[in-house]
């Protein structure tokens, strides 16, 4: 069944003329992003550096603004802004003109994009904002604009043509008005001194958040979970106790809880393979005296690195005394998708 537009005459396919439209519209996108970065060292350049010495002292929030695919280029830019340490936030310009406009205050800025910078949503509110007191950017491709005259700083980003074939779909004015946001953002982070720990701040629910935040003591075995004997303990008890707690090992403590060992599942299958019957032997005669140990406050992209490194399955956790509190199995990374 035909899903055509009746609104439209459909053109017979043409695979050439696709491919040709494409590589087009991304050369004029390119060649809009190459143009707005020549101008940074000449006309740019002033009204850039005093953007972002405005944005980085600025004392309330950033409020980013427009209407239409502008309008959606504003929301990604506040949300970038956001995330990178700089508190933003979207208004829609003909919401702000029925009651929205009352989240603005004096020690805010307000940044308005459009590219005609004639929107007369916006046309209409920025008297009131400067009103109230807070500064105001601009960012169009129109010098000439209501919007551009009145702006505290204005950031042209203006573009030859559109990418569109008719020159008339926002393509790449709103392409280059991304850009500049991002622009805008980044040299803010960089501003700021903001740090990969920083970024997972705000970011908890993703994989760098889970990383950068989650602590061994966060995911680590404790209490009555934690596999441990004394080493005064018969082979056929320690082997109880591993597969009971299923960490494939069990921790060697004295009787201050001490980590002074460890024996896994692999050195009893060694035993095995060799023929020694263990049922007499004790743990203090095949455990491992030197275990590998973490500490809880570590992160457990420490503990992931530790096992990859010296291919081993499992760690114990001890705090700086050398008291066990823990223990880890490579498992315990993998399910919350640590690692």
């Amino acid at each position: 069944m035909s899903m055509s537009n009746p609104k439209f005459s459909a053109k017979p396919f043409n695979s050439s003329r696709v491919l040709e439209v494409v590589d087009r519209t991304l050369q004029i996108e390119a060649d809009a992003i190459l143009s707005l970065k020549n101008r940074i060292s000449s006309d740019l350049s002033y009204s850039l550096t005093r953007s972002i010495d405005l944005l980085l002292n600025c004392h309330g929030k950033i409020i980013v603004s427009g209407l239409g695919k502008s309008g959606h280029i504003a929301r990604k830019i506040a949300a970038t802004l956001a995330s990178t340490g700089t508190p933003a936030l979207f208004i829609h310009p003909a919401e702000a003109a029925h009651g929205d406009l009352s989240m603005v205050t004096k020690e805010d800025i307000f940044i308005a994009i459009s590219n005609s910078g004639e929107t007369k949503e916006l046309t209409l509110i920025i008297p009131l904002i400067k009103r109230i007191g807070a500064s105001f950017i601009a960012m169009t491709g129109n010098n000439n604009s209501s919007l551009a005259s009145c702006a505290d700083i204005y950031l042209d980003v203006r573009v030859n043509q559109e990418a569109c074939t008719l020159n008339l779909v926002p393509t790449a004015s709103t392409t280059t008005a991304l850009a500049m946001g991002d622009a805008l953002a980044i040299a803010l982070l960089d501003a700021r001194g903001f740090r990969e720990e920083d970024f997972a701040r705000s970011h908890p629910g993703g994989a760098l958040g889970r990383r950068l935040l989650t602590h061994v003591r966060d995911i680590m075995r404790s209490g009555k979970l934690i596999p441990c004997v004394t080493k005064e303990v018969l082979l056929p008890s320690a082997l109880i106790e591993i597969t009971s707690k299923g960490v494939a090992m069990t921790a060697v403590v004295d009787e201050n809880f001490f980590a002074i060992g460890i024996l896994t599942d692999g050195d009893l299958r060694r035993l095995m393979e060799q023929g020694e019957n263990f049922t007499s032997l004790k743990v203090a005669d095949v455990m491992n005296n030197n275990p590998y140990r973490i500490g809880p406050e570590k992160l457990v992209t420490d503990a992931a690195y530790m096992m990859r490194e010296l291919r081993i399955n499992q760690l114990l956790v001890t705090n700086k005394a050398g008291i066990l509190v823990g223990a880890l199995h490579v498992h315990d990374l993998t399910d919350p998708k640590i690692i």
